[in-house]
């Protein structure tokens, strides 16, 4: 969690008896609250203290396992999945014909980034490390430049220079989408989960 939050540039985490949270304070996202085991007692008591609009719950189960215990005030996202690696390859890939591969990193945040000979970011993605564990954020690939590899290249760049910068592993929450990309890559799934948001007091 601490890389996300430098990822993010987001408070630091404070630790709950369930967990973790983040007081991130922007519109839509007051707060989120990750919890390892969301057992239905732990959701009940949650989605009974919390009544602030925008506050997001991270559990990690699948939806189905948590969906019974959630009021119809609090909305289920896209299912997520956290995703490690321990195969960081040192070896930086080549950018791709007619893009340029820049690679930046500011207040502890590297990002990489593929662009056009117009300069336009087709593709991008980022990390913060967290001690020895690289945590690997808001990977994209812009709408017209898909299926040309490019989330390949990100992602291997990302893995490079985490592995020069002391990174030993690498953690990342995947969409459906990116999951059979990132499996290619090496990583593996280390438990589903649900994002969840009270939409209404």
């Amino acid at each position: 969690m601490n890389g996300w939050v430098i990822s993010r540039k987001a408070p630091r985490p404070v630790r709950e008896p369930w967990g973790l949270r983040v007081d991130v304070g922007l519109p839509g996202h007051v707060a989120r609250h990750i919890v390892a085991t969301p057992t239905p007692e732990i959701l009940r008591h949650l989605t009974t203290i919390l009544t602030t609009p925008g506050t997001w719950l991270k559990l990690c189960a699948p939806p189905e396992a948590v969906a019974p215990s959630l009021p119809a005030a609090w909305s289920i996202q896209e299912p997520e999945f956290m995703m490690t690696t321990t195969s960081l390859d040192r070896t930086p890939p080549r950018a791709p014909n007619g893009y340029t591969l820049a690679v930046t990193t500011r207040a502890d945040v590297t990002v990489a980034r593929l662009l056009t000979e117009a300069g336009e970011v087709a593709a991008r993605g980022q990390f913060a490390l967290a001690g020895h564990t690289a945590v690997v954020d808001q990977v994209e690939t812009a709408a017209n430049h898909r299926r040309r590899g490019l989330g390949t290249v990100i992602m291997r760049t990302l893995g490079a220079t985490a592995a020069s910068a002391g990174a030993h592993q690498g953690v990342l929450l995947a969409t459906p989408q990116g999951q059979a990309l990132y499996e290619t890559l090496g990583w593996t799934l280390y438990t589903p989960m649900t994002a969840t948001v009270l939409t209404t007091p």
